[in-house]
């Protein structure tokens, strides 16, 4: 049995950059601590597909606008600190940065891609003189399973402890999460206390502190900036769709550029926690009587609701989790604001999983600021739809009878039904990563 807390605590936390690289940069960090000394021969770095995929060209903290599995690497063995956990690369400066890159140009780096490895699979293998440090991620991207040196178990404090079946707290959530009903998801927001208040408004504080960053500085693609100056010029109106459209956006232009600003992340994904928050974030200043409490309870619901459907998807697929989890999340959580009980949030679930189920997840990059820019645009339409009687028929496609159904469907969407996707995907993007292009 799990509380509200839990789920806040294991679900929801700070991450700096994007997390398939921070993961990367936290093992190589981890195995690197074992070593004498602050320099190595040769590294090798071997990682699932979704890992692979995710990690190929998103721009890191801390590299100076530079991306890379390889780079990410070769940060974390250079200057990452692997007690921060997902902020690994916090301490990384410039003269990191340039050890990084020399690491590169001496070739010391060799990723290889584990075809047939599913889940999220992390392994660093650093030599340096006649040691050998190893590190082990499994399952979630802070989660250090094995750490050896030598050939020889290490016991540290870096490794994440299981229960005596060997089940993760994580693990052993999702299966909790998974048996519980939408009525029974909303009804723990009723528990609630002010340490949860606080942590849920830091999470906001943590994630606008981002979209001001990319509003202001029009940082990656540009896409927050460039709506608010399509606004500006009387080309597009601003109600509260496309504030919601704007913030997300806005925040994943800067923390997919490289931005070094941490990012509070939503079931294990940066990304998902901008989609989980700023949409409702923004459309409380159109709700006349939202005071801070509901807000944060809608906010809850949404990490929540986020928590449920991941725990369905797993944490990496090929599926697009800012649409299809984070994306379901938020419009929960503004239906919530917006007066909607148990049966306008089902259904404004409903609404949004049918309205975004297809969009793929090609690898983190700048592009995602369009994605978010959709998720968080459909979530509010999906709320004010629901509330106002449109709601999909379990007739159609995927969807189910219930919003508990439906959500189960997107889990064997993502889980069973699009392997090959993932695969032929990464294929185009290796494609494109060894030719002229």
């Amino acid at each position: 049995m799990f509380t509200v807390k839990d789920v806040l605590n294991l679900q929801v936390a700070p991450a700096l950059g994007c997390t398939e690289p921070v993961a990367i940069a936290l093992g190589a960090a981890a195995a690197m601590s074992l070593l004498p000394g602050n320099d190595f021969d040769s590294l090798e770095l071997s990682l699932d597909p979704n890992v692979y995929k995710n990690g190929l060209a998103v721009s890191i903290p801390g590299a100076n606008g530079l991306s890379g599995l390889d780079m990410a690497a070769a940060l974390g063995a250079a200057g990452g600190d692997p007690t921060l956990r997902m902020e690994v690369l916090q301490p990384v400066t410039d003269a990191h940065a340039a050890t990084a890159k020399k690491s590169l140009a001496d070739k010391k780096i060799k990723v290889s891609l584990l075809k047939d490895q599913r889940g999220l699979f992390v392994k660093n293998v650093i030599k340096s003189g006649n040691d050998t440090a190893e590190s082990v991620i499994e399952g979630l991207h802070d989660n250090i399973v094995s750490l050896k040196l030598n050939g020889k178990d290490v016991d540290s404090p870096l490794i994440i402890k299981h229960d005596k079946a060997g089940e993760s707290p994580i693990a052993a959530m999702e299966r909790w999460l998974k048996e519980l009903t939408l009525n029974d998801l909303i009804a723990l927001t009723d528990h609630l206390d002010d340490e949860d208040f606080a942590f849920l408004q830091e999470g906001v504080d943590v994630n606008m502190r981002l979209a001001e960053q990319g509003l202001k500085f029009g940082m990656g693609l540009s896409v927050g900036k460039t709506l608010e100056r399509l606004v500006r010029q009387g080309l597009i109106k601003k109600d509260m769709i496309l504030a919601a459209r704007i913030l997300a956006s806005g925040a994943a232009d800067a923390r997919m550029s490289g931005l070094p600003l941490p990012a509070m992340s939503s079931a294990g994904s940066g990304n998902h926690g901008l989609t989980a928050i700023l949409p409702i974030w923004a459309v409380k200043d159109y709700v006349t009587d939202a005071d801070q409490k509901t807000v944060l309870e809608a906010i809850a619901l949404s990490h929540i609701v986020t928590a449920y459907i991941k725990a369905h998807t797993g944490r990496l697929s090929a599926v697009c989790g800012c649409s299809v989890a984070a994306g379901a999340g938020a419009t929960a959580g503004i239906t919530y604001l917006l007066g909607g009980d148990a049966k306008h949030i089902a259904g404004a679930i409903k609404n949004l999983l049918e309205d975004l189920a297809g969009i793929i997840c090609d690898g983190a990059k700048a592009g995602c600021a369009l994605k978010l820019a959709t998720a968080a645009g459909t979530a509010v339409q999906a709320a004010l739809f629901s509330l106002h009687g449109v709601n999909v028929h379990a007739t159609d496609g995927i969807i189910g009878d219930s919003s508990e159904d439906t959500m189960r469907n997107i889990g064997t969407l993502a889980t069973d039904g699009m392997v090959q996707t993932d695969r032929t995907i990464l294929d185009i993007m290796l494609r494109k990563q060894f030719s002229d292009v």
